[in-house]
């Protein structure tokens, strides 16, 4: 537990933590240490994210303005045959599942983390861009010891990430993988930030390093064009909205799918009474694969056809959509990737919540950037209706949900996943942990958790071997028990302010999470 001082950081690696708590104690806030702790993380963490890739950062200030800014990935203007794209599949194991994902130029969506960055910095900051970009550019230069989980990252990442010649020299100058201890250089991208911070972030969408992008598209199979960086634009949205069980929740709206399938999956469980239910016994690991069945039922129902309607988000939390499944959740309770998070509370009531990504990586690098574009027109979870069946000059609809819970208009709970499909999972089981079963925060984020999806319930080992003999799940469901925690599950790195103004926080053991304070 930490007095709160000038501030928590919740994030994916050590050094991404201290980037941001670097701003703090220069003077910055909490949206200053966000922008930093991002930058910082496309070193840090770059199995997983990129400025390459898109994210979202979901703010509440000091002033109780409540703001979703959405960087996420745009789909391109202009479709191509399917003949003219470099667009591949590729396994990845996990260990005790594998899941197809596809790269190549054609994988390619428009990105959206560096002007993310600027424009929120811009907004909301306090400290000069050059100062936040610092940390990053100086991790990239002098390098960062490879620690375990980064390790694994990159060997079941391969694929992706040792498919080009820039990142080889990255991640196997020597011609294998870089051990766990050994050090990572990023010089080319150190170079390419500090040339962004001086030169503004235009020169990213519009200048030299554009046009190197395009070209290789135009030349190798890939869909973006000049046109579609150029008019690439930071949205900002007014975050959705919705009571639990007396706190206020706030997440990312539609048209992105992961905070809606989250407050959808609340509404359910506010209908079941969990006083005297027991955390990880059958019953509860029944309820919680029953209210994940059915937000899936919904979601197939009545939202992945309509995620760009006007009010989608009124029509499908409203009364009458929720009563269709509360019925029959009702009836059984009484019968019985890649991507990464970083929560930020500061001294002064501001916090922010920021899940960034890159998807899996396309395994295409700008030549002489260090900087690997996305594949979110390769991921399944993104494109529901069957890759290149998206709509042109679109803004994807994303499991990301940074996720702030506030009690009497101050941050209580920050928090946020990585996870693909599993996100929405993850942050509803840490939420219902803090709330429903009182845990502190590290308790909540680290105990073991569940997924169900398809027919398949995934349950992560530390549930009692007597509660799971008891399961009584619906029709031909599978059950699958890990035997280890995994990245799979999610990585929920959260920031938790008592009533008395003590700031705990709790990375996610499952992705190396880590804390920071000062």
């Amino acid at each position: 537990m930490y007095k709160k001082t000038h501030g928590v950081i919740a994030a994916g690696h050590q050094k991404t933590a201290e980037a941001g708590i670097e701003m703090l104690q220069l003077g910055g806030n909490a949206f200053d240490a966000a922008a930093a702790a991002i930058l910082a993380s496309c070193v840090t963490e770059t199995a997983l994210t990129s400025a390459g890739g898109g994210g979202f950062l979901l703010a509440h200030t000091q002033d109780n303005q409540n703001i979703l800014f959405d960087f996420f990935s745009q789909t391109p203007q202009q479709k191509k045959s399917q003949e003219q794209l470099n667009f591949y599949p590729v396994a990845i194991n996990f260990g005790d599942a594998v899941q197809e994902f596809h790269i190549g130029l054609g994988s390619m969506a428009v990105p959206g983390n560096l002007k993310g960055v600027f424009h929120v910095h811009q907004k909301l900051g306090r400290l000069p861009f050059n100062v936040v970009a610092e940390p990053a550019i100086r991790y990239a230069k002098t390098g960062v010891e490879l620690n375990d989980f980064t390790y694994y990252c990159l060997t079941i990442l391969s694929p992706m990430l040792l498919g080009s010649k820039e990142m080889q020299q990255v991640f196997a100058p020597e011609g294998k993988l870089v051990q766990p201890g050994g050090t990572v250089l990023m010089s080319d991208f150190a170079d390419t930030l500090t040339y962004l911070s001086e030169s503004g972030i235009r020169e990213f969408y519009e200048g030299d390093i554009a046009q190197r992008l395009v070209n290789d598209c135009q030349d190798y199979g890939g869909y973006l064009t000049l046109e579609d960086l150029k008019n690439y634009r930071v949205i900002e949205r007014k975050p959705l909205v919705m009571n639990y069980r007396g706190n206020t929740f706030l997440t990312n709206p539609p048209p992105s799918s992961g905070g809606i399938l989250i407050a959808f999956a609340l509404e359910l469980l506010s209908k079941v009474d969990l006083t005297n239910i027991e955390f990880g016994s059958s019953r509860h690991l029944e309820i919680l694969a029953h209210v994940m069945r059915l937000t899936n039922e919904a979601r197939t129902d009545r939202y992945d056809a309509y995620t760009h309607t006007e009010e989608i988000a009124q029509t499908f939390l409203s009364s009458e959509h929720l009563a269709i499944y509360e019925g029959q959740l009702t009836e059984v309770v009484n019968k019985w990737g890649s991507t990464t998070h970083i929560s930020v509370v500061d001294s002064e009531g501001n916090a922010a919540s920021v899940t960034t990504s890159n998807g899996e990586g396309s395994s295409y690098v700008i030549p002489g950037t260090g900087i690997m574009l996305n594949n979110m027109l390769g991921e399944a979870d993104l494109n529901p209706h069957g890759f290149h069946n998206w709509e042109e000059n679109t803004r994807i609809s994303s499991m990301m949900a940074p996720t702030i819970v506030l009690k009497n208009n101050q941050p209580e709970i920050v928090l946020g996943s990585g996870g693909s499909n599993r996100i929405r999972t993850a942050i509803l089981q840490v939420i219902s942990n803090i709330i429903d079963f009182k845990m502190d925060v590290d308790a909540a984020v680290n105990h073991p958790r569940v997924h169900w999806e398809s027919d398949i319930f995934n349950l992560e080992p530390g549930f009692s071997e007597e509660e799971l003999k008891n399961l009584m799940l619906p029709g031909s469901n599978e059950l699958i028990f890990w035997k280890q925690k995994n990245m799979f599950f999610g990585g929920v790195h959260s920031v938790m302010e008592n009533s008395e103004g003590l700031i705990t926080g709790a990375g996610d053991r499952r992705r190396s999470g880590v804390i920071a304070t000062c």
